[in-house]
């Protein structure tokens, strides 16, 4: 089969529409990029862990569409123009694609990632980079969490520099289950990932599995009144400040408290949130975003409260 790419240039709050309309108009795949990307005017789109940035198209959005043989491009863009009302049609460029493994070319994006010292993120169609290696055998798109963020880098790193053998751990907000899973892979006891969507929680269960490591995952009602010597939780600051005394009562005295999912500005509030139950400093920051850790004291009795 022979492809066809059709690009078009649209404003931001119309890139989205534009996307759907091509998809119903018989589109294999839609992809919408920054018209300024690799200029001094590109501008990247982030969001807080496990969500969507609040902004998913650029001030000029380039809108790519992939289309078979069977579908004429200009046709399927003059119906997508008149479904949106939009006269005249946009100008637009067609490229040709040569056929080609995609299964292949889409797996060639995704690299093994070197985490900290030992520790690597490597996709199942990949070897081990390194003999030694401890190696996080994880695909992208199951659940958030794959390594590549900021965030999960910097939790993994704290986990391969500070995790005792046998210790007890809670990984709230799983996601992908990866960092759950990195404590087991340097010796964790029983450790329990929770997190609120069941999909996240299913897939932490496979990743678990095809790393052969045992570790429960359940939705936040299966949370016991238990103490753990380690709690990690990679989500957002507001959670994470909403959260600071059940997260806290977690922690047994003595025990440690990880938090990610904090850009550096908003380091000194969270810490602030966490201060009545425990101490809370910055350990190491990436990117824009900041690791928090700190320790129960072992006199504070009331952490519950």
């Amino acid at each position: 089969m022979a492809f066809q790419e059709c690009v078009i240039e649209v404003a931001q709050d119309s890139a989205e529409a534009w996307s759907d309309a091509l998809f119903d108009l018989g589109a294999l795949s839609v992809s919408v990029e920054d018209a300024d990307a690799d200029t001094p005017d590109e501008k990247p789109l982030f969001g807080e862990p496990g969500l969507e940035p609040t902004q998913l198209a650029w001030d000029r959005s380039r809108v790519v569409a992939l289309f078979g043989d069977d579908v004429d491009p200009v046709l399927a863009l003059a119906a997508a123009a008149n479904a949106l009302g939009v006269d005249p049609v946009p100008a637009h460029t067609l490229r040709a694609v040569e056929d080609q493994d995609w299964v292949r070319l889409t797996q060639s994006q995704f690299e093994p990632i070197r985490v900290g010292e030992k520790l690597w993120v490597v996709p199942s169609w990949h070897e081990a980079p390194e003999p030694d290696a401890v190696v996080l055998e994880l695909d992208p798109g199951l659940a958030f969490g794959t390594g590549s963020h900021p965030t999960t880098r910097l939790c993994m790193q704290w986990l391969e520099q500070h995790v005792q053998r046998g210790e007890t751990v809670l990984d709230y907000g799983c996601g992908s289950g990866i960092l759950a899973i990195v404590a087991k892979k340097l010796g964790a006891g029983d450790t329990l990932g929770i997190d609120i969507d069941p999909n996240a929680v299913e897939a932490s269960r496979y990743n678990a599995e095809r790393n052969r490591v045992e570790a429960v995952f359940a939705l936040p009602e299966s949370v016991s009144e238990a103490t753990y010597d380690l709690v990690v939780a990679n989500i957002l600051s507001n959670p994470l400040k909403l959260m600071a005394a059940m997260l806290s009562a977690r922690v047994r005295p003595g025990g440690r408290l990880v938090l990610s999912g904090v850009l550096e500005r908003q380091a000194e509030e969270v810490a602030a949130a966490y201060a009545r139950w425990l101490p809370m400093s910055v350990w190491r920051s990436e990117e824009g975003w900041v690791c928090l850790h700190g320790t129960r004291p072992v006199t504070n009795v009331s952490a519950q409260s």
